[in-house]
């Protein structure tokens, strides 16, 4: 699979870690240290997780080697939607007048996206699709409580679309080599730790240290399998990028892999955490430092639990 265009959109209005001081009296100081957040993006009353999708694509074809009408699979990742009943694929279906397609939306948390992209790996696995589009999309501030001091300050807006070819369509293309997936629900505290009700408060995370441990072990694990399973080790990997959820995660995962500071990136000081959306919009935002043959590593967990990994050749 090759990936043919990456973009990203974020809204523009920037939420200082000052403004929750007055919400939950944690200082700049506190929030900086535990999470590595210094700011976040919140979307406008105007926008929602479908409208900054819409956004995202917009920008994505002005580099697609083909028209958005080729698409014939569309996938949207997100547990932040507008509308539960009219979801992402189908209103970017609607938006850009997209006719015979395959169009579905999946949430698996912030592991969404990687799950996307193996489900576009299956339905181009049975030959009923050949190219694709994928787009990650979260709204959290949408369902976050501010005045939650356990998790209200975590939470940023923002959406990636990546459009997926089966086969290779131009020379700027990024090789996709493989994703792997593992549901985790059956671990610890997965069916209470991190939790979003819409008839209850929106998102909570009452267990935190539990999805700090389990983030650490997994997001280690699930990269080390894909590696192993394409005969790789770390050292021949250029880049990891790791779901955005806490920058003492990334630097737990960046000692234990024995990395160098400038091989991990790194988006929550600046976005906040971004759900599913986080790893193609960071992968997004670096596309300049990357060298044709560079092999790119992306990590998630998600609450509920679940884990995958993807492995990216650049062109």
């Amino acid at each position: 699979m090759y990936i043919n265009s990456i973009t990203h959109y974020i809204p523009e209005q920037v939420i200082p870690n000052s403004y929750f001081l007055e919400k939950n009296n944690l200082t700049d100081e506190w929030i900086t240290k535990r999470t590595g957040i210094k700011e976040r993006r919140k979307a406008a009353a105007h926008e929602n997780s479908n409208s900054m999708a819409i956004e995202a694509v917009e920008k994505a074809i002005k580099n697609l080697p083909y028209p958005i009408s080729e698409i014939d699979l569309i996938v949207g990742a997100t547990y932040s939607p507008f509308d539960t009943v009219v979801n992402i694929s189908q209103i970017i279906q609607n938006k850009f007048d997209i006719s015979d397609v395959k169009s579905l939306t999946i949430t698996s948390a912030c592991s969404s996206f990687v799950n996307a992209v193996e489900i576009v790996e299956g339905y181009f696995a049975m030959n009923k699709a050949e190219k694709a589009l994928v787009v990650a999309s979260e709204h959290n501030t949408a369902y976050a409580n501010e005045t939650d001091s356990q998790s209200g300050h975590l939470w940023g807006d923002g959406a990636s679309a990546v459009f997926i070819s089966k086969n290779k369509i131009s020379n700027n293309d990024m090789e996709i080599i493989d994703i792997y997936t593992e549901g985790l629900g059956n671990v610890s505290k997965a069916a209470e730790a991190v939790l979003l009700n819409p008839l209850n408060g929106g998102i909570k995370m009452p267990f935190g240290k539990d999805v700090f441990i389990n983030a650490n072990l997994f997001m280690i694990s699930t990269l080390k399998k894909i590696l192993s399973k394409n005969n790789l080790n770390i050292d021949d990997v250029d880049y990891i990028i790791p779901h955005q959820a806490n920058i003492r995660i990334i630097e737990h995962i960046r000692k234990k892999l024995k990395l160098e500071k400038g091989k991990i990136l790194v988006t929550i000081d600046k976005l906040g955490n971004t759900g599913c959306a986080s790893t193609p919009i960071t992968f997004s935002d670096n596309l300049e430092i990357f060298k044709n043959g560079d092999l790119i590593g992306i990590t998630v967990f998600g609450g509920g639990y679940s884990s995958g990994a993807m492995l990216i050749k650049a062109n």
